[in-house]
């Protein structure tokens, strides 16, 4: 995996899965904690994918470089 893609995928997966365990412990107090670790789990493996397939990656060409005959001045 490419070391660009890298540096937005890990930073969304890391906030999802801070912001789903701060909302769960907040506002969800009546699930239980396994039920909760894996809801944390899922959600961030889903935004890693769903991360990996949105963003950027470097498999652009490179662009073909001029021929050398039109550098060259014709000669006539």
């Amino acid at each position: 995996m490419e070391k660009r893609r890298l540096k937005f995928i890990i930073p969304t997966m890391v906030i999802v899965a801070t912001s789903a365990i701060l909302m769960l412990v907040n506002y969800y107090e009546e699930v239980p904690t396994y039920h909760k670790v894996l809801i944390v789990i899922s959600a961030t493996i889903f935004s890693g994918i769903l991360a990996h397939g949105l963003f950027p990656h470097n498999d652009e060409e490179i662009p073909d470089k001029k021929p050398s005959n039109l550098n060259k001045r014709s000669s006539k």
